[in-house]
């Protein structure tokens, strides 16, 4: 069962208005979504990838589709020097920086014996080093601004999941990140949170990693009987980047219908083997 389409909004269309966002892994899937509701609510958004055609394109139409100002800049976020350049072109663009939404990841299904130590390696430096990179280059714009940092995380590593050891590990580090950040840079007025996402219908990873076939049985193991939506992870977002969350640091927020409270879906001990199978490993 897809999640149902929605359309609407439970905040006020100028909720964000003033304000100026940096979302990585804004390009596509749930970062877009993310950047285009900043959009909706009356921020100024900057997204960045490493592909400056796709973030270009993207910036395009979210700008056509919501009347808002959208910035697209390149940025390896494994690189310091890109990121330092990309975060200096946003505040040019723009003259500062309120919320950061650290979302560019990398993921795949692969059994932890077979994963090439390079694999392993750029998982963890995209999502976690990637965090800590593009946090501290927007660090003191924040700092001035007394902005909000936004870590899109997951619920991998609550459990364990197989053949995810490199993500697990990657968002592991993400929420330890989230924690430590919101208690040294709380005293500046920096207030930092992660948002995990189950799966969301109609995005490149679910595709990826949760093939048609075996999404029904996935389904009936979340309590809510549905996959979630973009919609759903924007609307967290949005809360916790606009007043109602003055109050809120430290904390992670899963958006997942409830699943991680069932476990692994693919229960244990025929799990691994039906993973495989999906990743036809």
């Amino acid at each position: 069962m897809a999640a149902p389409v929605d359309t609407t909004t439970v905040f006020l269309p100028d909720t964000l208005k003033g304000k100026v966002a940096f979302v990585t892994g804004g390009g596509s899937g749930i970062c877009k979504g993310i950047a285009e509701a900043l959009l909706k609510h009356g921020a100024k958004v900057v997204i960045a990838s490493r592909s400056l055609d796709r973030v270009t394109k993207a910036a395009e139409e979210m700008a056509k589709s919501t009347g808002g100002e959208c910035f697209a800049v390149s940025a390896d976020v494994r690189k310091p020097e890109d990121v330092e350049k990309a975060v200096a072109q946003a505040v040019e663009k723009f003259g500062g920086i309120d919320i950061l939404v650290n979302g560019a990841a990398g993921n795949f299904l692969v059994p932890a014996e077979n994963m090439s130590y390079n694999a392993f390696r750029t998982v963890i430096e995209i999502d976690l080093i990637g965090t800590f990179n593009v946090s501290k280059a927007c660090f003191p714009h924040l700092k001035k601004s007394k902005g909000t940092i936004l870590n899109i995380s997951a619920t991998l590593h609550y459990n364990g999941t197989p053949l995810q050891s490199h993500a697990s590990s990657a968002k592991a580090g993400v929420d330890t990140l989230t924690k430590v950040f919101a208690l040294e840079w709380g005293p500046y007025g920096i207030r930092v949170n992660s948002i995990a996402p189950g799966p969301i219908s109609e995005t490149a990873g679910i595709e990826r990693l949760l093939p048609k076939e075996y999404a029904k049985g996935y389904i009936r193991a979340v309590p809510l009987q549905r996959l979630g939506s973009i919609r759903d992870i924007e609307h967290m977002a949005v809360f916790l980047a606009s007043p109602s969350g003055n109050w809120i640091s430290g904390s992670n927020f899963v958006v997942d219908g409830g699943s991680w409270l069932t476990g692994n879906s693919f229960q244990y001990p025929d799990s691994i083997e039906r993973m495989r199978k999906m990743a036809k490993l």
